[in-house]
């Protein structure tokens, strides 16, 4: 049976030696956070996510939700109860407004809690992560009665919420949706349609469910200009803000799935239902975006923790399995067998799977400071600077994120052989779960074009060039012992600046490609990220051992595996900007007849 701990040393490291958040305190929220405090809350995050959620994990998989007759929905055993806590120790209003119930803490702190729940159990951590996002939509684009009914029981995990986009005929083309929303006499709308691969749709785990929808009204403009947001509530609120009658929304199926199975996954229909327009008519997309970004910041989690419980996994059984002799000779003569981890390839997967796990941390936190700081930085400057990099790297995040996820659990997976092939070890069930996450929030092709076809123009390029600074002015003036790392981290942020130059003179006269060429550039610009937070973990590591740390096996390995990363994946920067450089041509030279059997 798989088994999880939560990584609370390094997350405390990133915080606050990586991060140094105590410079920070003058903004809202960060006064009090001494590095005591964090490794205080982080090391409670990561006993909760330990002892009460991953138990659950294998169970939920195993059992699934369960719909009855009349469309309501049971999660797995225990998941009640897991949630009763997770709402009494109020770790889901952890980063959320004071003002609405929250503790008004720094995001990056609930990226954590979320980093350690997905890794515990991911079908779970959906439910709390789904609602976060619609709660940030509400307090962006709701009126003030609007968030006075719902944010605060979402914000106390009393209401629960959810994000419905997706049709049976559309996907990402969410102007082809056709749920319609009626004007009704008294200012609400009737919602009518269905949606499907609703996340947490319908489920026993809160007393109501806000669904937030996206839908048009009769006269909305074509496309996607003519959409429009609206918040439709399991139960009506009565006069007392408390879940009155039912309203017209019901599940009218259970997805099944390849995995996520202790989440219900519903196609949600909607019959008339009443909803509230959030925000102006026809303007929903936009704010849909601020839950969408959300949600792709998340899964970009999600795939970090799946590789980390995966990892730790893969290397307690490398440690442990004994099964043929070291490639210079017995390690252990007495045994009848050396353990696993003393073969090159065993290790090149266990390095691999360290480096990306580590180093996305670092890069996930520093982007959830990132959004503390472009919302309440006080100095202009530094707060468009922060909004920037926001606005960049969320796609880098999801889509390099989770495919490095996916990879990692695969090669974890690998390392336990046929064991690992089987469902009572654990193991298969984290390559089942990080695969959704490549895939829902915008699939990372949609991702790469994303970042391709919006975030490189954005401003003029303002956004990609600032990061290209970040990196330039973090590789100059090192010493000898980091030369190497930052020679290559330089050299690979080269073959970033050259492919970008690429697209800018070659996608004009051709977009596709730009197409062509998106999935590269989105890993490539992973890489750089991932290589531009190795190099800073390392000077911090540097720093500590200069200064005599009692725990120098720590910093040891984070110059190891800096040094292993600058060697492994950086040179994978220069192939990948010669894929880019091939241009379009015979990818899209075939008629699409030739597809198929030959």
């Amino acid at each position: 049976m798989a088994s999880y701990t939560a990584p609370v040393r390094d997350t405390a490291f990133v915080i606050n030696e990586l991060l140094g958040i105590e410079a920070h305190g003058a903004l809202p929220g960060f006064s009090e956070l001494s590095p005591e405090l964090i490794e205080t809350l982080v090391g409670e995050a990561g006993k909760f996510a330990a002892e009460v959620v991953a138990p659950l994990n294998h169970s939920g998989d195993q059992a699934g939700c369960v719909r009855d007759a009349e469309g309501s929905v049971t999660t797995p055993a225990g998941c009640r109860a897991a949630m009763d806590a997770f709402r009494a120790a109020g770790w889901g209003a952890l980063s959320l407004p004071a003002a609405f119930g929250g503790q008004g803490l720094p995001h990056l702190l609930g990226f954590v809690v979320e980093e350690f729940l997905c890794s515990a159990n991911q079908a779970f951590a959906m439910y709390p992560g789904l609602t976060n996002g619609a709660i940030n939509a509400l307090l962006v684009a709701a009126s003030p009665e609007l968030q006075r009914v719902y944010v605060p029981k979402m914000v106390s995990g009393a209401w629960l919420g959810t994000m419905n986009l997706t049709e049976p005929h559309c996907g990402t083309d969410l102007g082809l949706i056709r749920t319609k929303a009626v004007p009704q006499a008294d200012g609400t709308y009737a919602i009518t349609g269905t949606k499907i691969f609703i996340s947490a749709g319908e489920h026993d785990l809160s007393e109501n469910i806000v669904h937030l929808v996206l839908a048009k009204t009769p006269d909305a403009p074509a496309g996607s200009k003519g959409i429009s947001l609206f918040v439709v509530p399991k139960f009506l609120p009565d006069g007392d803000g408390n879940p009155g009658a039912r309203n017209a929304a019901s599940c009218g199926a259970l997805e099944h799935k390849m995995g996520i199975h202790g989440n219900a996954t519903c196609v949600m229909n909607y019959d008339g239902a009443t909803g509230w327009l959030v925000g102006e008519e026809n303007r929903g997309l936009a704010a849909m975006f601020v839950m969408m970004n959300a949600a792709r910041l998340g899964g970009g989690i999600q795939g970090l923790g799946q590789a980390e419980v995966a990892y730790q996994n893969g290397a307690a059984y490398a440690r442990e399995r004994r099964q043929g002799r070291a490639l210079t000779g017995p390690a252990e003569p007495g045994e009848a067998a050396d353990p696993l981890i003393v073969q090159p390839d065993v290790r090149r997967m266990l390095m691999e799977a360290k480096a990306f796990t580590e180093g996305m941390r670092a890069l996930g936190l520093w982007v959830g400071l990132l959004v503390d700081l472009a919302e309440k930085e006080s100095d202009e400057a530094k707060r468009a600077a922060a909004s920037d990099l926001v606005g960049l790297l969320p796609p880098v995040v999801k889509g390099y994120g989770t495919d490095k996820g996916f990879d990692t659990a695969v090669a974890m997976q690998q390392i336990w052989g046929g064991h690992g092939y089987i469902v009572e070890n654990g193991m298969e069930q984290f390559v089942r779960d990080a695969r959704i996450a490549q895939i829902y929030e915008g699939a990372n092709g949609v991702q790469a074009m994303d970042l391709v076809g919006r975030k490189l123009p954005a401003g003029g390029g303002r956004a990609i060039q600032a990061f290209f600074a970040l990196v330039d002015g973090e590789c100059a003036g090192v010493d000898a012992a980091l030369a190497p790392v930052a020679e290559k981290l330089g050299k690979a942020c080269g073959e970033l600046k050259v492919a970008t130059m690429w697209f800018m003179q070659n996608a004009m006269a051709n977009p596709d490609n730009a197409g062509a060429g998106a999935y590269a550039y989105m890993h490539m610009t992973g890489i750089v990220a991932l290589g531009l937070m190795w190099l800073r973990m390392a000077k911090v590591a540097q720093a500590a051992l200069a200064s005599g740390t009692g725990d120098a096996a720590f910093y040891q390995a984070k110059l190891v595996t800096a040094r292993f990363f600058a060697e492994r994946a950086m040179p994978q920067v220069g192939a990948l900007r010669r894929q880019i450089e091939g241009g379009a041509e015979a990818m899209m030279a075939l008629p699409a007849e030739a597809f198929g059997v030959a």
